[in-house]
């Protein structure tokens, strides 16, 4: 490939093929741009950030957008319009995807706005988009002036007829008992998002072995690059850490008072409601420093969380007491129901502690299937999981409207896991719909619990029952003690150090997601909460099936009835008829639907 003036471009092989990082030419502007090519798909990644900073601001606002442009694939959109509307789902998950091992390597109380770009400027249905995403991000992180703790990397990790492959084809991929994606460091994986067909733990733990190996070539080019062509990382950034007088004074007042409120048992709104008594008896304490402006009212919010954040941990660290009273390993109560709805197909009422999910299996015939308008290589979905998480599932008050990302990311998740238990020949099109009524912590892993009920009450044959758990970390990193924590609730995900979602049947794993807020994490660390949760998720499998050993003998009299009849290719034309007359009058007179 030619390169203009003032380009420059560095190459190397990954997984048997040349990827190219090429700089200096398109969006010049932008803080950082790179294009990345790997056989023909061809990706450019901009990342900007403002040098002003919007006032009141105590996070940080980074947003990752995947732009999809199916001239990429040399299509025309199917819309009205005839050009790309919202993000598909399919580019929201790539955007999830980069964001989740980006975000913490860049410093703690930045609060600059960054902003990530990636377009598909070409793809050959060939090589995977996800990885080469993450790459490009990362590499325009890394050249440009915004302060990063990189490189990053990212990629696929196949298991094609016994072998794992790196950085597998969409062809591949069709006959793959595993898709494997991978972020991470030189020093250790960040993000894991896994589908995969009952695949035994220590064959995982294999496979993210080989995905962290086979990154180094492109961390060591991207690093390359950023001492070449790199900017100077901009030192004016506005960091939002309170003072350490700050945290002293606040810690002397609250410290006490918190550890008390997590020691009593309470419930999540009650602990929440104890917590916030204690937040407004500081800054009734404060009012007056405050109003005078010698302390800073945000600062001492981020010294109260950091107070709460620090005493959970440590209590969990030294007494392996969590904050609802549970040791490390117990599961919370479980409840489960099926048939609650009348008149669906199929209905199930998962309830672990707070966390409630219902969810409702329709069955429908092979025209309601998906017909997708994106880059991927596939036509339609079949089995469509669809994630509601209202307001109210959190005793809050929301505005409703389109699903968000996090709710793609969830029902995507589940479909994952339960994919691979769905027969091949089971001729219907699947829609599953997980509602999401009370939450406290790893709803995503409730929606996988709920769903494999309501299929198996829709009389669904599925292969096996899927059941999943959210296994959480606390790890002091000066010492390297830790604590892997089963069944996750709200306060342990958002205080802990490790998101952890495994999903499976008795024979091996179907989904896993993880993402790390530490920049370390040891392998036997890992392999010790793969085991742990798999003693979880049996456990919690075996509740369900006490209720429910096995999927109905027959569909629900609601749901449809397909029968298939194979006729003569010849005649198929005099089945249509002339305009498709004959087929739609066939509809017509016997009230059916005909799928040839």
């Amino acid at each position: 490939m030619q390169l203009f003036d003032g380009a420059q471009a560095f190459s190397t092989e990954f997984g048997g093929r040349t990827l190219t990082i090429e700089t200096g030419v398109l969006a010049a502007q932008a803080g950082g741009a790179v294009t990345v090519r790997y056989g023909d798909t061809v990706l450019l990644a901009t990342a900007t950030m403002s040098k002003e900073v919007r006032s009141g601001i105590d996070f940080f606002p980074l947003t990752v957008d995947f732009e999809e442009r199916l001239y990429a694939a040399g299509r025309i959109p199917g819309s009205f319009q005839r050009r790309e509307g919202r993000p598909s789902d399919q580019a929201v998950l790539v955007a999830r995807l980069v964001d989740r091992p980006l975000r913490p390597l860049f410093p703690k109380g930045l609060v600059n706005e960054v902003q990530i770009i990636i377009t598909a400027l070409s793809t050959d249905g060939e090589n995977l988009l996800e990885p080469l995403a993450i790459i490009a991000a990362a590499a325009a992180v890394s050249i440009s002036d915004i302060p990063f703790s990189g490189p990053l990397a990212g990629v696929t990790i196949g298991f094609v007829d016994g072998e794992f492959v790196v950085n597998p084809t969409a062809q591949q991929m069709e006959i793959s008992g595993l898709n494997l994606q991978v972020a991470g460091t030189a020093d250790n994986i960040l993000m894991v998002e896994a589908g995969a067909h009952e695949l035994p733990e220590d064959l995982m733990l294999d496979a993210l072995g080989l995905a962290h190996e086979s990154m180094t070539e492109v961390l060591e080019l991207i690093s390359q690059m950023q001492a070449q062509v790199g900017k100077p990382k901009y030192t004016g950034s506005h960091l939002a850490l309170p003072a350490e007088e700050t945290q002293t004074l606040v810690h002397g007042l609250a410290h006490d008072k918190v550890v008390a409120a997590l020691s009593s048992g309470l419930g999540k709104h009650e602990l929440n409601d104890a917590l916030a008594a204690v937040r407004s008896e500081v800054q009734e304490a404060l009012a007056e420093r405050m109003a005078s402006g010698e302390i800073v009212a945000a600062h001492v919010a981020a010294s109260l969380d950091n107070v709460i954040k620090t005493a959970v941990r440590r209590r969990i660290l030294d007494e392996g007491v969590r904050p609802d009273g549970r040791d490390t390993t117990t599961i919370r109560p479980i409840s489960v129901q099926v048939g609650r709805i009348p008149r669906v197909h199929g209905s199930g009422f998962f309830m672990r502690g707070e966390t409630h999910v219902l969810t409702i299996a329709t069955l429908g015939t092979p025209g309601d299937a998906q017909r997708l308008d994106a880059l991927q290589p596939a036509e339609d979905k079949r089995y469509m999981h669809h994630y509601n998480f209202p307001p109210f599932s959190t005793g809050e008050t929301g505005r409703l409207g389109g699903p968000r990302r996090r709710e793609i990311g969830h029902g995507a998740l589940a479909a994952r896991a339960l994919v691979p238990v769905i027969p091949d020949d089971f001729p219907y099109t699947l829609r599953v719909v997980s509602e999401v009524v009370s939450s406290n912590g790893s709803t995503s892993m409730g929606s996988v619990c709920g769903s494999t009920l309501a299929l198996m009450d829709a009389g669904v044959p599925i292969k096996a029952p899927v059941a999943g758990i959210a296994m959480g970390l606390v790890q002091d990193m000066e010492t390297g003690a830790y604590r892997v924590l089963s069944d996750i609730q709200g306060m342990e995900d958002a205080l802990g150090d490790m998101d952890f979602k495994v999903a499976g049947t008795e024979h091996g794993i179907t989904a896993l997601q993880m993402d790390l807020k530490i920049k370390g994490l040891d392998f036997n660390i890992l392999r010790e909460a793969l085991d742990q949760a798999r003693v979880g998720r049996l456990y919690i499998m075996g509740k369900m099936t006490e209720v429910l050993p096995a999927p109905r003998g027959k569909l629900s009299p609601f749901a449809p009835r397909i029968l298939t009849i194979k006729i003569d290719p010849e005649k198929i034309g005099k089945l249509i008829g002339p305009g498709g007359k004959m087929i739609r009058s066939l509809q017509e007179q016997f009230n059916v639907k005909i799928d040839v």
